[in-house]
């Protein structure tokens, strides 16, 4: 169902009424602080990201409104400590987004309530980042922009949180160095340095040395995800579609031999990977 933008904005406002009735009257809701609810944030983030992978609109409505919560509740922790409030939040966001897009919109209307387009020519002099056509193009220009904010990243790394799950933050690393034309020439030259870092793997594995090995495994997958970026493949969503494979297929091993009385412990490695290939074959159909 398509809503009205004052329908839209009355829900919101329905969000904020709601959490300063239960911040007010509501036991729970009033003892919590920015220290309490960090936890809960990070798992409805990743309950949020559950949904997304799965394709369950249902569920990430849901997902989405419990991150939107979240939201709010800092914020009005935040005005309760005379610190900032929800219109900070929104007025920061928005203001950055009119930074960041000045092949969109001029500078100068940042701050404005309701900011429009502006019809930048093809031969526009207003700033070095109008002329833009393509997202890659986008994405080249923002790390420039980002170094030009006040309070912005001082350097290009800098922007990447150091409490990203590594797999993704090795993705992120690569792509702001690509953005600043760190990267290879030629994508296909990439092969040759995973395949170095994977000889070198084996070969510090073959001396058992296990501090060394550790090291040469992160060189291993960071060159295994440098190939994915290339290649515009998302290493994180990749791995958890084969997490979610496995999970389906050795839940089948499971099952059957609960089926049979027989505990997979019992089983032989034969027998489980027989139920696997079955498994593997139902999915086809």
């Amino acid at each position: 169902m398509k809503h009205t933008r004052e329908e839209q904005m009355a829900a919101f406002g329905r969000v904020l009424d709601v959490l300063d009735t239960l911040r007010e009257k509501c036991p729970w809701d009033r003892k919590q602080t920015n220290e309490s609810l960090r936890p809960n944030t990070i798992e409805e983030t990743y309950e949020l990201c559950d949904a997304i992978t799965k394709g369950n609109i249902k569920d990430e409505i849901k997902e989405l409104g419990d991150v939107l919560l979240h939201i709010v509740f800092y914020a009005r922790i935040g005005d309760e400590n005379g610190q900032f409030d929800i219109a900070d939040v929104c007025n920061q966001m928005v203001d950055k987004l009119i930074f960041r897009h000045p092949h969109v919109y001029h500078p100068s209307q940042i701050g404005v309530p309701h900011p429009k387009p502006l019809p930048y020519g093809e031969d526009s002099n207003e700033c070095e980042f109008t002329n833009v056509k393509t997202s890659e193009q986008v994405l080249e220009n923002w790390e420039q922009i980002k170094l030009k904010e006040k309070d912005g990243n001082k350097s290009v790394l800098s922007g990447v949180p150091v409490s990203l799950p590594s797999l993704i933050k090795a993705y992120r690393i690569q792509d702001k160095a690509r953005n600043v034309g760190f990267d290879w020439k030629d994508r296909n030259d990439v092969w040759v340095k995973v395949r170095e870092e994977l000889d070198e793997l084996e070969a510090e594995l073959t001396k058992g040395d296990k501090s060394r090995s550790t090291a040469e495994l992160g060189d291993f997958i960071f060159s295994v995800v440098n190939a994915s970026r290339l290649y515009h493949l998302n290493p994180d969503n990749a791995l958890e579609l084969t997490n979610q494979k496995f999970i389906s297929r050795f839940n089948y091993i499971e099952a059957h031999s609960i089926r049979a009385g027989k505990p997979l412990n019992e089983m032989t490695l034969d027998e489980m990977d027989a139920l696997w290939n079955e498994a593997k074959e139902k999915e086809k159909n």
